[in-house]
This record gives C-alpha cells, sequence and structure tokens, in this order.
C-alpha cells in the first residue's frame, strides 16, 4: 500500500511538472511562422531581433498599428490590463478592497469618462490608428493560447481592448507628469501650523528666483477657520493625498541633450535621451519599428498607445523631458450651510453636478460612490472622505457638515485633447520646422521637446496647453483659491505659438533636464516649480569641455554620477564632530568626496544617511510626523535644508531648534547628531568596517511589479532590482527614497530613474543604441523578461535599427481563412 501510495503520489508530481512545463511553454506567444489573427485585413509581418525588438512591416499605416497592437498583447498583456484599470478605476475588482480607496479617487477625477469624450471627439486619422490597434490587441486576446500567470494567479479573464482605455491611459500619463495640485494642498495645511515666511521656506522658490508676491494665504486660511473642517483637516488632506495615483515627485524628469554637426565628430548632429519616470517590471517602454507606406519609424512606444513616442525616422529624431507645468489648480468651494447640495459661485448658488458609480470589489459587497463636481471639476475631498468613513464623521461629530470642499481644474480632463494626431504627425515629420508644426496640437503632458534633422538642424520646443491666469490672481497657483471668486479662474491658455522654442542656437547645443525653459523676458508664466538645475549644469560643463562630441561622449555624460547638489551641504558633514567609534574612519572617506556617487564607495552612503537623520531632526517637530512622512514620499527637502543650514554662518535656529525639547538646539548640534546617527543606522545594517562600505549595496533600482511585488512570496520571481550608483541630482539620475522600502524595511532604494535611454545619430541611424531597464517580455521566466537590466546598468545600448542579419523570429500574419 504505501508503494502504490508513493507511486501515485510521484506520478502526480510527474503530471502536475509536465502541465506546468506545458503551461509554460504555451503562454510564451507565437513568434515565428505564420499566425492567422480575425480583424488583420492584410498580411503582414512582424521581424523580431535576438533582444526581441520587432520590427512591423505592412502594407498601411493601418496595418502597422494593428500590428503593434499584436506586439504588444504578445509581449505585455498584464501590463496593459493594469494599465486599462487604473484608467477606468477597476482595481477593485482585480485585487480587493486593497485598491478601493485609489478606486475612488479614479472614479472621482472621471479618467475613464473624459476618454470617452476624447475619442468621439477624435480626428479620422486618429480614429483609425487607435482602432487598428485595439484589432490587434483582440485578436491576439481571441486566439490566446494560455492566459499569462498574473491572470492565472488572481483569476483573471482578459476582456476586450478599446480605444477608450488607450486614452485613458495616456491621461494618467499627463497625471504623472503634469501634476502640482498635491503641492498645492501640503501648502494648505503647512499654512494651519506655521506662518507664509516659513512655507516659503520649506518649499522654496527656484534658485534664483524671489519669493513669489502672493497673497499671505496662511492668514487667509485661518480667517476661514479651516483647520476644524472636515475636508480639510490633516487626516483628510493626507488620505487624498495617499490615495491618489503618484505624481510630482521631486528628483524625477529627464535629460535631453543635441548637438549640432559643428559640435560633432561626425559633421552631422547627434541626440541624446533618458526620460526618468517610475521604474516598472516590465519597463513601461517597448521598444519597436514601424514600416509601412509613409512610415519608417522606429522608437520607444507604451503598451497601451498605438505609435512611437520618442525615438528616430529616416530624417529626424526626438527626445521628450518634462516641463513641469501649472496646469492644475485645487479650489475651496463654500458649501451652503443649509442645502449642502449647493456651493458658492461668483453669481450665487450653484447645484453641483452629481452621478453615482458603482465599484466591484473582489471579495466583498460593491460600493456605490456619488461623485460631485462644480464648475472647476471633480470633488477630490469626497473621495478622501469615503475613504476615512466613520473616521470623517468622528472629526467633527455626526452632525456636523462640511463647510467647504476641494475642487481640481486640470487641462488633462480637457476632453478636446487629441494626443494621437499629434503623435502620428510627429512620426511621420521629415525635418524639424515639419515635426515643430506637428507639436502645435498636442496638449497633455507639456514637454521639452527637443529635435534634430539631417539638414543639420536642431531645436527644442515646449508644447502643450498652459492656462493663462489674470493679472489680479494673487495666488498664482501656489495654493487652493476660492472658487466664487473670478480672479482665480483662466482666462484662456498660452497660444500655440507663443510656447518656449530654442532653434539652431549659435552655440551649437541644447540641453535641458527639467530646469527652467523661459526667459526673463517671456511673457507668460509656466510654473513656479522647475526642477532644480544641478543636472542641467552638468551637462553644460560636460559639453563645454570638449570642442566636438562622439556618440561614445554622449554615452559617457549618460554614465555621469557626479552631483553637484552636494555642494553647500557637503562641507557642513565634513566638519562633523561625533564620538562614535567609526567617526574617524567615515570622514576619512568623506575628505576627498567630490559628490561622485559611485556605487562602490562609502562616501555616498555617509552622505545620504547624514542627509536622511538630518532632515528628519530638523523639520519633523516643525511639520508633526505624519506630514513631514507624507512629504517625504515626495521631496529630499534638500533645498529646505540647504536654506536653513547653509544661509547664514549658524544656521536658521527657528528650524535647528527642536521645539519638542526644553534646550534650545542649534544647527552644528543638529549636524553632529544626525551625524552620529547615521554611523548608528550604517553600523548596524553594514557592518563596522566602512572600508566595505558601497553605496550600491544600499541604493538599489527596484522596477515594481503591479501587484506581486508587494506579495513577499512572489516579489522576487516577478520584481526586478539592480545596485546602482548616482543620485537625485545626477545626470545618470537615481532618485534616491528616504522613506524605508515597505517590503525589506530598507532605505535609499531608487524607484524612478531613466526608464530608457537613447542615442540617435543622425548622419547614420544604424548607430543609434537604445536601452530601457527591464527587458521586452512580460512573462517573468521569458528569457527577454531582464534582458535589458545589464546593459541599462551599465549604461549601455542596443541597436534600435535591425542590423543586416539580426532578425531570428519572423512570423507572417494574415486574416482568418
Amino acid at each position: 500500500m504505501i508503494r502504490r501510495l508513493l507511486t501515485f503520489a510521484l506520478l502526480l508530481l510527474v503530471a502536475a511538472a509536465l502541465a506546468a512545463w506545458v503551461y509554460a511553454q504555451r503562454v510564451l506567444p507565437t513568434i515565428d511562422g505564420t499566425l492567422a489573427l480575425p480583424g488583420a485585413r492584410a498580411p503582414l509581418q512582424i521581424v523580431r531581433d535576438v533582444h526581441g525588438i520587432p520590427t512591423v512591416r505592412a502594407g498601411s499605416a493601418r496595418d502597422a498599428m494593428f500590428g503593434l497592437g499584436v506586439a504588444h498583447a504578445q509581449d505585455r498583456l498584464w501590463q496593459m490590463e493594469t494599465h486599462r484599470r487604473i484608467g477606468a478605476g477597476r482595481l477593485s475588482e482585480a485585487f480587493g478592497e486593497a485598491a478601493l480607496d485609489t478606486d475612488r479617487f479614479l472614479r472621482t477625477l472621471g479618467v475613464r469618462r473624459v476618454a470617452a469624450a476624447q475619442w468621439a471627439n477624435a480626428s479620422p486619422a486618429s480614429r483609425e490608428a487607435l482602432q487598428a490597434y485595439a484589432d490587434g490587441v483582440n485578436a491576439v486576446i481571441a486566439t490566446l493560447r494560455a492566459r499569462p500567470p498574473e491572470f492565472l494567479i488572481l483569476g483573471l479573464q482578459p476582456e476586450p481592448w478599446t480605444p477608450e482605455d488607450s486614452l485613458a491611459w495616456a491621461i494618467m500619463m499627463a497625471w504623472d507628469l503634469g501634476a502640482n495640485w498635491n503641492t498645492e494642498l501640503i501648502r494648505l495645511r503647512l499654512a494651519l501650523k506655521m506662518p507664509k515666511e516659513r512655507i516659503d521656506q520649506l518649499l522654496p522658490p527656484y534658485p534664483g528666483d524671489a519669493v513669489p508676491k502672493t497673497l499671505d494665504f496662511a492668514a487667509f486660511y485661518r480667517s476661514l477657520k479651516l483647520d476644524g473642517q472636515q475636508a480639510l483637516a490633516e487626516p483628510a488632506v493626507l488620505k487624498l493625498l495617499a490615495i491618489a495615483p503618484e505624481s510630482g515627485l521631486e528628483g524625477t524628469g529627464s535629460n535631453s541633450w543635441v548637438l549640432a554637426g559643428s559640435r560633432t565628430t561626425t559633421g552631422k548632429p547627434l541626440l541624446a535621451n533618458d526620460p526618468h519616470l517610475k521604474l516598472s517590471t516590465p519597463a513601461l517602454w517597448y521598444f519597436a519599428r514601424l514600416e509601412a507606406p509613409g512610415l519608417d519609424v522606429a522608437g520607444a512606444t507604451m503598451p497601451g498607445l498605438p505609435g512611437v513616442v520618442v525615438g528616430q525616422n529616416k530624417r529626424i529624431a526626438w527626445g521628450f523631458t518634462n516641463t513641469g507645468p501649472d496646469v492644475q489648480d485645487t479650489y475651496l468651494e463654500r458649501i451652503k450651510p443649509d442645502d449642502p447640495g449647493q456651493y458658492q459661485t461668483p453669481t450665487g448658488w450653484a447645484r453641483f453636478d452629481t452621478r453615482q458609480e458603482v465599484i466591484r470589489v473582489k471579495g466583498g459587497r460593491d460600493v456605490l460612490l456619488t461623485v460631485r463636481s462644480t464648475r472647476h471639476g471633480p470633488v477630490l475631498s469626497d473621495a478622501a472622505l469615503a475613504g476615512l468613513g466613520d473616521d470623517a464623521t468622528a472629526t467633527l461629530g455626526p452632525k456636523a457638515q462640511p463647510a467647504y470642499a476641494i475642487t481640481l481644474r486640470w487641462t488633462g480632463l480637457d476632453t478636446d485633447h487629441d494626443i494621437i494626431a499629434s503623435t502620428l504627425a510627429m512620426n511621420a515629420a521629415e525635418s524639424v520646422d515639419a515635426f515643430i508644426a506637428a507639436t502645435r496640437s498636442w496638449g497633455v503632458p507639456m514637454q521639452n521637446m527637443s529635435v534634430a534633422d539631417d539638414a543639420g538642424h536642431i531645436a527644442m520646443v515646449s508644447p502643450g496647453r498652459v492656462p493663462l491666469r489674470l493679472p489680479d490672481n494673487d495666488l498664482q497657483g501656489l495654493a487652493p483659491a476660492p472658487g466664487w471668486d473670478t480672479r482665480y479662474d483662466w482666462a484662456g491658455f498660452i497660444p500655440a505659438d507663443q510656447v518656449p522654442l530654442i532653434r539652431d542656437p549659435a552655440s551649437g547645443h541644447i540641453a535641458n533636464a527639467n530646469q527652467r525653459v523661459t526667459l526673463p523676458d517671456y511673457p507668460h508664466f509656466i510654473t513656479h516649480h522647475w526642477a532644480l538645475p544641478f543636472r542641467f549644469q552638468r551637462i553644460e560643463q560636460l559639453i563645454a569641455a570638449q570642442a566636438t562630441h562622439s556618440q561614445a561622449d554622449l554615452g559617457r555624460m549618460h554614465a555621469d554620477v557626479k552631483s553637484l547638489a552636494v555642494a553647500q551641504l557637503l562641507p557642513l558633514l565634513q566638519k562633523a564632530q561625533s564620538s562614535h567609534p567609526l567617526a574617524a574612519a567615515a570622514l576619512a572617506k568623506l575628505a576627498t568626496f567630490d559628490g561622485t556617487m559611485a556605487a562602490d564607495q562609502a562616501a555616498p552612503l555617509i552622505y545620504w544617511a547624514w542627509h536622511r537623520h538630518l532632515a528628519q531632526q530638523v523639520l519633523t517637530d516643525e511639520l508633526g510626523a505624519p506630514l513631514y512622512d507624507r512629504l517625504l514620499g515626495q521631496r529630499g527637502y534638500f533645498d529646505a535644508l540647504e536654506g536653513a543650514l547653509a544661509a547664514a554662518p549658524e544656521g536658521d535656529g527657528w528650524w535647528c531648534d527642536d521645539k519638542g525639547t526644553p534646550a534650545k538646539e542649534t544647527c552644528a548640534q543638529q549636524i553632529d547628531r544626525a551625524f552620529s546617527a547615521a554611523l548608528d543606522e550604517l553600523q548596524a545594517v553594514h557592518g563596522s568596517d566602512v572600508a566595505a562600505w558601497q553605496w550600491g549595496r544600499a541604493h538599489i533600482a527596484r522596477s515594481e511589479h503591479r501587484p506581486f511585488s508587494k506579495v513577499k512570496a512572489l516579489a522576487k520571481w516577478f520584481e526586478v532590482r539592480t545596485p546602482v550608483g548616482g543620485d537625485s541630482y545626477t545626470v545618470n539620475v537615481s532618485r534616491v527614497s528616504l522613506k524605508a522600502d515597505a517590503t525589506t524595511g530598507a532605505y535609499y532604494l531608487s524607484e524612478h530613474g531613466p526608464s530608457l535611454r537613447g542615442l540617435y545619430d543622425l548622419g547614420d541611424r544604424t548607430n543609434s543604441r537604445v536601452v530601457h531597464s527591464t527587458g521586452q517580455s512580460g512573462i517573468a521566466w521569458s528569457p527577454l523578461y531582464r534582458s535589458l537590466v545589464g546593459p541599462w546598468r551599465r549604461v549601455e545600448g542596443v541597436p534600435l535599427f535591425m542590423p543586416a542579419g539580426g532578425q531570428v523570429q519572423t512570423l507572417s500574419v494574415s486574416g482568418p481563412p
């Protein structure tokens, strides 16, 4: 009997292993041979190289978009599913109650409804491309041999893809790149804790700019007695910031620089670009080449969208950096005391527009959500109060009615955008002038678009819809405005022919790293929140170091990890005093440190550990721990610390004094205490041998997998991690997270960095090189799932255009018999 049982168990194991092997093979896409797909109107080929980059060869542009949809669905179907659910606010259907708050926010924002309206208003060319792309995706879904593992584990079935799904994801990308609403709400909460003067020090203006002359909003909010208001209480505001999709993070952005032929060794322009975004597994980007009559373009595509976002065609190459414009304003809407269904407008009381949303929750009951909106836009505070539930009632008591609500006006919710039309025109442009003309219809997100052509011209244009604010708007988009006052309404938008533009400068180069793009005489306001200029300054240094540059030189610039940001604070650390037994060894490492954030060095680790403890010690007592932690997820407080500690010989005593102790601490004491605390931390984590400490052992680039990064047993199989150098301010950027990793508790991870790198040669495009952060496949056991991690870490690239003889698999696609 025992032998029989053992034999039976062995047979079961063999059967299970065989079934797993069969599944593992069947879930991989058919990429060689022939395939009949519904929706294919004419034969086409999808030819893949050794890196899994497909070349779609089709008889028309429409069929090329169909083929791109096929390739995306074959390699990234689960990623597209997450994109769809984010845009539609349907995460709870897949992930349960843990995602409910985010769904509440997304339904309130109304992204999917806006996408549906944009689809209805789209141009014929856009509609054809979007529909053809969706047809290609759905052809793959209809012929799947096996669902990708995420669908299987979560018990989900792929649904048909729609054009609205594509447009909703485009809106969410604009949210990620064009959001400053959270900073406005943070200012509101700070205004109830400290005077405006101190807020301006904590959130200072761009270097060299004066503090904007605005209304004393701190005094104004206190006059409205906002501190006791339900929707504006700290728990509600922090809840709202927590449930919204991530946006507006310090240390994210992009680099791009383009050199005219006079500054290159080839005599033709060279263009470098590396967009900095949230790192994900699989990567946000997917490389592809599209060939059809009138279309010959290659570059980074985005699963879920037709067309090439950044890349190169036969005549031009282009890249993006984020402008970071202020295209969002939050408003305080005053609610009628005797009728909570009305709010105050400049002409009297008006009723909220309302609609009902049903959120389905996996393993739970459906949730009914009432969404309200005003003349400005959706009432965001309702999503937070709904998420707080009984806690919201406890704030003011069961009979209290909120006196104010928070609404959002955002250009991304306008329904007349047609981003696909702009993308198609840019893909087909054959000169710098034609490319600039193609950007005129670009709405969101506003981008700095570097471009070069093979005739030798270079330019940078910053298209996008930016609101015009009235001259008497004394808040200038910095903090929530009273919604009942017309002076804070928008007065149109910057005309498309008046956006920032640089063309063929005498210097022979253009560089941007999210710094200010406007000159002092520029007539329009774009934002107060330009990125700190350290990356731009370093790029300028490197360009100026040589009269001409090769493509290899540009690659070395991509790899540069010298941080100019340490210049002010590092001398304070180098003079720190501590009785810690490792202090002497640590100071010896710092003595020769020049800000080069090399992965194999100890000094960057010591510096950032000290920075983290210093910020916590100096700022937590003024902000309060909850708000400090919330801001820490967005910014590293670099400029605030610089102002508090380095502006005067003794520093600013108000910030340095710990308000929670009877003693009056000095800045020097805080610097020393932070040094000792950093050494305690590093000794506990990395040991007592300072010579063995390495930045790269703590500073790990983490590419999150949705949702399995949150499941410890699955994270190691689906998530990608690799050690990196650099920091938030280096050209080879890798944002330093000062918050503990939710999975491991470790500090200093990098979850934002170069999502892709591109080097484009306008003299010979076969020399152009690209890389992104993971691999082309979204199937965890595919050899192409992690195949680009090594080249990305080493700042290498792979050919953008397929070299002669480079094809590995050829898939011939036709319609069904």
